[in-house]
């Protein structure tokens, strides 16, 4: 769902962007060529076993369409090889919309959520422009592991200064903290484009 306020006291629930079963709903923080631009991934009541994350876009916040692939779950990257989803609002630098995301592996001893990081098209956000083939966090201290839902990195939202470019990330962590990360812009976005690959697991995969 989508809701809006001006005081942070009082909000006001608008029209539901998608039917269900939608996820991991991230509104992109300006118009891109006149319009909202929205993330979610598609889904259905056994818990997500699509697990793409998908873009719609809308003129008024009500009517969405224009739904477009934007990136497959990692089938060669233990961490993303089940489902990958949005968490923060996507951050614009200079290379592009800067996306942090989470992945999910499916063990034995359950679910595992990793963040990870990639690049999209300034203009195109459909389009992935770079993307890291390695985690950026992952389930490893304590607080992370163990909770009221174990081994769970979940980033939720991010604060940057445009002067220096620092980048707090905040972070779910077993569904019981919040964690907090920082790095930079430049950091980040150079470690995407070191670990880069968006040539096998960016090809869609599933019925159209």
């Amino acid at each position: 769902g989508i809701a809006k306020t001006n005081d942070f006291k009082k909000f006001v629930r608008i029209e539901n962007p998608f039917l269900p079963f939608n996820r991991n709903g991230v509104l992109f923080p300006k118009k891109i060529n006149g319009n909202y631009m929205l993330l979610s991934r598609p889904s259905d009541s056994g818990h997500t076993p699509f697990g793409d994350i998908f873009i719609s876009e809308s003129p008024d916040l009500i009517y969405w369409g224009k739904h477009r692939h934007v990136m497959s779950r990692g089938i060669k990257q233990w961490w993303q090889s089940l489902k990958i989803g949005g968490g923060a609002a996507p951050i614009e630098t200079s290379e592009g919309w800067l996306l942090f995301y989470h992945g999910v592996i499916g063990t034995c001893n359950g679910y595992v959520y990793s963040m990870g990081a990639c690049v999209l098209d300034i203009d195109n956000p459909s389009i992935v422009k770079y993307r890291s083939d390695s985690f950026v966090l992952t389930p490893q201290e304590w607080y992370e592991e163990r909770g009221f839902v174990n081994n769970v990195v979940f980033p939720c939202a991010t604060l940057g200064d445009a002067e220096t470019g620092r980048i707090a990330i905040y972070y779910g962590a077993a569904d019981s903290y919040v964690g907090l990360a920082f790095t930079t812009a430049d950091e980040i976005v150079d470690f995407i484009k070191k670990h880069n690959n968006t040539n096998e697991d960016d090809k869609f995969i599933g019925i159209m």
